[in-house]
């Protein structure tokens, strides 16, 4: 608790006392904006709890000056402009007002009342009953404290959010923000005893229970030395620490992205916090659709496969198109997951009746035979490692999940040194990358007798222990973070 402050109006009008009984020391406002030794210093972490947050209000310029200054404040500006009058706009109230009805919806008690009135404070809220919605709430709104209005004309709706200081509460409420405040600065704002000089902290983002993860356990580890030997303490983080983001410099994905999950959440909250971030959000969004993906490449001019979207009425269509053997694809498949190879009329009926079950459109391309694909990894425009991953034993993927057996059956693969691939998939591979943004990439090419042809772009390419660091080794995962930090650095430069 050392390094972080509690910025308050007048430290004479509230004074919190923690489990023990002591004292939580407060800084008054006014002193923290004009005294000059807050101002250099990096590892400080504050916490706002100033009454007023209007635009170039005490509050307000609290959160400004302490992003200025490179240190972590909730709540952030960002924050405190969405929640803003006439600002709400900037969040995604449609998609909180659905999350909020599913939650009252499965609450059995009070739903004979048409308002709610709850405090939230950290995530956590003041009635135990609404545990859930207080975490949903701090997901869109990360701030101290907030006094939340929910409406129920119909369906239940967020009327009302503002964030509120806690000198304004009173008797067991006041008791119970500084008991949550307490907890909180023991949890999560806890300063590691080495920390790096730099100051920076980068969260890793993983799902331990994945079948088929971007990286490995010792890939992690990897990442994790990488970051520190960078000028960065790493953290491996999991779903469950959404409201935490705030409290990191940067984010980096290593787990399977969709749109339509949280991983997509986490990377634009992420980078609403103004976290450095791979994947970024727009990256997520051109990769993973593969149709969006395809149209990409094909206004840039980059080589592919033949390929048509197709509808329900497109069908007949692709065999004149495409002929046979041809791959059908839905548009949000991965990891060589919902994609199918038909050979004739009877396959290709059943093809796509199963693949329009999840989807209005899908993706045909000719089918180009090949040992093996190349994967390149692309850094910020850069070839980064480069990769032949064989097709599965008598498969025509280099994964198939259609074994019999229950474990994934997997072709085997080769590392080269980018300098001894060849140059025109090299230079194939980063020019499709670049298409899509300034990441890390994983761009699928195959190479047959008459042309070099890109697959797909992955935004969360696989990195694991002992494949694709075989080369190279740990610089590897060094040049990665060195990219995080080379980034970090740029936006501290901006700052000052």
């Amino acid at each position: 608790m050392k390094n972080t402050l509690l910025l308050v109006e007048d430290p004479a009008h509230w004074r919190p006392r923690g489990a023990t009984g002591a004292e939580m020391p407060c800084l008054a406002a006014v002193d923290y904006l004009t005294d000059p030794r807050w101002t250099g210093s990096r590892q400080q972490r504050v916490i706002n709890l100033c009454p007023d947050h209007a635009y170039l209000d005490l509050g307000y310029y609290s959160s400004l000056l302490a992003e200025a200054r490179g240190q972590r404040v909730l709540p952030s500006v960002r924050t405190i402009n969405d929640l803003a009058e006439g600002a709400q706009a900037a969040v995604d109230l449609d998609d909180l007002n659905r999350r909020i009805k599913r939650l009252l919806n499965r609450r059995r008690n009070g739903l004979d009342s048409t308002r709610l009135e709850l405090l939230v404070a950290f995530g956590e809220a003041r009635v135990k009953d609404l545990a859930e919605i207080g975490k949903t709430l701090y997901q869109s709104f990360p701030a101290p404290l907030l006094r939340v209005e929910l409406e129920r004309e119909g369906l239940w709706r967020v009327s009302g959010i503002r964030i509120v200081a806690p000198d304004k509460l009173e008797g067991a409420d006041a008791q119970w923000f500084a008991e949550v405040l307490d907890r909180y600065l023991g949890r999560n704002w806890r300063v590691p005893r080495d920390r790096h000089p730099r100051g920076y902290e980068l969260a890793i983002l993983h799902s331990p229970d994945e079948k088929l993860p971007p990286s490995d356990r010792k890939a992690l580890a990897h990442f994790i030395k990488a970051a520190r030997a960078e000028g960065m303490d790493a953290e491996l983080i999991t779903v469950d620490d959404f409201s935490r983001l705030a409290e990191f410099d940067a984010l980096f994905i290593r787990e399977t992205t969709a749109v339509n999950d949280y991983t997509y959440r986490f990377s634009r909250r992420a980078e609403r916090e103004g976290l450095v971030v791979m994947d970024d959000p727009r990256s997520i969004l051109r990769c993973t659709n593969k149709i969006y993906l395809a149209e990409t490449l094909t206004a840039a001019g980059v080589p592919t496969p033949k390929t048509v979207v197709a509808t329900r009425r497109d069908v007949d269509r692709l065999i004149t198109k495409l002929g046979f053997p041809m791959v059908l694809k839905v548009p949000d498949g991965s990891f060589s997951r919902g994609v199918i190879k038909v050979n004739d009329e009877a396959e290709l009926e059943a093809g796509v009746a199963s693949l329009f079950k999840d989807s209005e459109l899908i993706l045909a391309q000719a089918f180009a035979p090949t040992r093996f694909d190349w994967r390149v990894g692309v850094l910020a425009g850069e070839p980064l490692y480069v990769a032949q991953y064989a097709m599965a034993p008598g498969h025509w993927q280099i994964i198939n999940h259609g074994a019999q057996s229950n474990a994934l059956r997997i072709g085997e693969h080769l590392t080269l040194a980018v300098e001894d691939a060849p140059k025109e998939v090299i230079d194939l591979a980063v020019r499709a990358a670049n298409t899509i943004g300034d990441g890390l990439y994983g761009v699928d090419i195959k190479q047959t007798e008459d042309a070099v042809l890109v697959i797909e772009v992955n935004d969360n390419p696989s990195i694991d222990s002992d494949v694709e660091d075989q080369v190279i080794g740990d610089e590897l995962y060094r040049r990665i973070m060195r990219e995080f930090v080379r980034r970090l650095d740029a936006r501290r430069r901006v700052v000052q």
